[in-house]
C-alpha cells in the first residue's frame, strides 16, 4: 500500500477518522498536510468544546512552526489512516485484511507510528516492514508526534481521559 505513491497530500475527496469528519485537501508538503487537515481541526475541536485550554493550544502552535525540521520528507504514499490492532482481520486462511480505512496520500510514518497505540503490533510486523521498505533513521523517535492526530480524536470522541497523552506527547516536541 505505503509503496502507491502520488504528487500531493491529501485525497481528492474527504472521509472520516472515526464519526469526525476529515478533510483531504491536497497540499505539496506534509507537513501542510498534516498542520492544516489534521492537527488543527481536531485542536479548535477540543478548544471549542473545553477539551484543551489556551495553553494547550499555544503549545500545538510552537509544534507547527518546529514540525518541518522534525522529520525526513519523502513522497506521498497511499496510507490506510486509521491503522491500529482493531482495523486488521486474519481469515480462517490466516491471510490478512484491513478494514475501516481513512485513506488519504501521507508520510508513511503516520501509519507505521499509529500501529503503536492501544497495544501495538508484533516486533516482527516492523522488522519485516523495514526489511521490505526501509523507513527513515530515527522515526521511534517521531511516533508520538504523528500520534498526535489520532490521541486528539479519541480526545474529542472520548473526552478527557485522552489529555495526559496527548500532553505527554505534545510535551516531546516543544
Amino acid at each position: 500500500m505505503h509503496k502507491n505513491t502520488a504528487g500531493h497530500f491529501g485525497l481528492d475527496r474527504d472521509n472520516y477518522m472515526g464519526s469526525l469528519p476529515q478533510s483531504n485537501k491536497m497540499h505539496e508538503r506534509w507537513s501542510d498536510f498534516f498542520i492544516e487537515e489534521r492537527l488543527q481541526p481536531m485542536v479548535q475541536m477540543a478548544a471549542d468544546n473545553k477539551l484543551l485550554t489556551g495553553n494547550d493550544v499555544t503549545s500545538f502552535e510552537r509544534v507547527y512552526k518546529n514540525l518541518e525540521g522534525l522529520f525526513t520528507e519523502e513522497d506521498p504514499s497511499l496510507i490506510h489512516g486509521d491503522l491500529w490492532r482493531g482495523n486488521y482481520l486474519i481469515d480462517q486462511s490466516e491471510k490478512p485484511y484491513l478494514i475501516d480505512p481513512a485513506v488519504s496520500y501521507g508520510h508513511r510514518e503516520f501509519d507505521i507510528a499509529m500501529t503503536t497505540l492501544f497495544g501495538g503490533f508484533s516486533d516482527g510486523f516492523y522488522n519485516a516492514y523495514n526489511e521490505t521498505f526501509p523507513l527513515a533513521k530515527g522515526w521511534e523517535g517521531r511516533v508520538d508526534l504523528w500520534n498526535l492526530y489520532p490521541l486528539l480524536v479519541h480526545l474529542n470522541l472520548f473526552g478527557s481521559g485522552y489529555l495526559g497523552e496527548v500532553r505527554g506527547c505534545l510535551r516531546r516536541y516543544l
